[in-house]
């Protein structure tokens, strides 16, 4: 067993398990295959020391895949994330450092994915695709003529970049998910580990969302519903900003703190987590903490509410219906996420 939350917990883990393995995978696999021919499996394989080079990840098998069965693939350009959120149980819990996929193995992989896949769809399964932004200058002018359609999850920087933004239109990008994590400034205000990346550019979400969009890239604009601070009103203020900013789509999650997270140990030193090790409630849809501004079952009752109303047929298609005018009106009939 291995990713984020064995990683967090491997003594755990490895009572469930022949073995385990902590951290990046690649650098220790090899090892656990021999050990494991040789029938001398340990029982932990420690990847944290190793300094691993993403020029030296292999191209994923592909071909092993029945294609019928996903409606798009994934492929990494990178590890880690410079914001450091709080709450994050991404690429970050196993690596401190953010790495950069060389192009050229990306496009290895993008080939191989159209040698078995004439018309795929892509997900760059990164925890922030654009961080390096020249970097996917270069990529995207090489992605173009290969055509196809992807979509990435950034952050609102992409929106003060119009080249980048011309280039990802023009290589297929049809969707950008964003970490708001609020609708108001409340929560976000030490979200981060770092620094107030979010916080401070708060006050241009709305026209960071209109600037994307107008060049025909839908948005999926991400809420966690429960920071700190926030109130029964939240339920109501994440509708209205969805509905003012003309969002493509949404997507909502209770804030859940996962084993490993700094919002974990957090929570945990206040005495506010329920059930600390009751791992099914960590499903980003149950509540396992207590919450400042609203009672746990408010929480609960709000959040469900909140997803009908929000994906109820009605205000689904007033979403679609609205991006779909503005492509019109920009010329990008074509762009509609699928």
């Amino acid at each position: 067993m291995g990713g984020p939350h064995v990683t967090a917990l491997p003594r755990e883990a490895s009572e469930y398990c022949d073995a385990v393995v902590i951290g990046e995978g690649e650098p220790v696999w090899m090892d656990l295959l021999a050990d494991f021919e040789n029938q001398g499996l340990q029982k932990i394989y420690d990847a944290r020391p190793c300094e691993y080079d993403l020029a030296d990840a292999p191209i994923p098998a592909f071909g092993l895949l029945d294609i019928d069965v996903y409606n798009r693939l994934t492929v990494q350009t990178s590890r880690g994330c410079p914001h450091k959120c709080e709450f994050c149980a991404g690429s970050v819990l196993l690596t401190d450092k953010y790495k950069q996929k060389p192009a050229k193995k990306v496009l290895a992989e993008i080939d191989r994915i159209l040698e078995i896949w004439k018309h795929p769809f892509i997900e760059f399964a990164d925890d922030d695709s654009f961080v390096n932004k020249s970097y996917w200058k270069d990529l995207l002018q090489a992605l173009g003529p290969r055509r196809f359609r992807w979509f990435a999850e950034t952050d609102l920087s992409v929106s003060e970049d119009d080249e980048l933004l011309e280039l990802m239109r023009h290589s297929g990008c049809a969707q950008v998910l964003l970490g708001l994590e609020s609708p108001i400034e409340t929560g976000l205000s030490g979200l981060e580990t770092r620094n107030d990346w979010k916080h401070k550019r708060f006050p241009y979400y709305k026209d960071a969302i209109g600037a994307i969009q107008s060049h025909g890239i839908a948005v999926n604009g991400c809420f966690v519903i429960g920071l700190d601070g926030h109130t029964p009103e939240i339920f109501d203020q994440v509708f209205d900003f969805v509905k003012a900013a003309e969002l493509y789509d949404v997507q909502v999650t209770i804030q859940t703190p996962f084993p490993g997270t700094p919002l974990y140990d957090r929570l945990q030193r206040e005495g506010r987590l329920l059930g600390p090790a009751e791992w099914g409630r960590c499903t980003l849809f149950d509540v396992n903490y207590r919450p400042t501004g609203m009672t746990a079952k408010e929480l609960a009752d709000g959040f469900r509410n909140l997803v009908v109303r929000l994906y109820g047929e009605e205000f689904t298609s007033w979403r679609r219906n609205t991006f779909k005018k503005h492509l019109r009106k920009h010329g990008h009939e074509g762009g509609i996420p699928t």
